[in-house]
């Protein structure tokens, strides 16, 4: 079991790969812990500005010092 380095409600920044460049960079809000089934562990992330949620990888996100309402 690989154990997240992230925790719910933290701000995050995402870092979108090659294939995500419709998806907007910026702070995310953790939501919620996923199960992985590789060593590479997942998570939804709300985006701050458009509301969205989306499902990433931990490997395209980064630490981001601050709090969302």
């Amino acid at each position: 079991m690989t154990l997240h380095k992230f925790q719910v409600g933290q701000v995050v920044d995402f870092l979108p790969g090659p294939r995500d460049a419709n998806i907007p960079r910026g702070r995310y809000k953790v939501q919620r812990l996923l199960p992985s089934e590789t060593r590479d562990p997942q998570y939804r992330v709300k985006h701050a500005v458009d509301g969205h949620e989306r499902v990433v990888p931990e490997s395209q996100l980064a630490a981001q010092r601050g709090v969302l309402g």
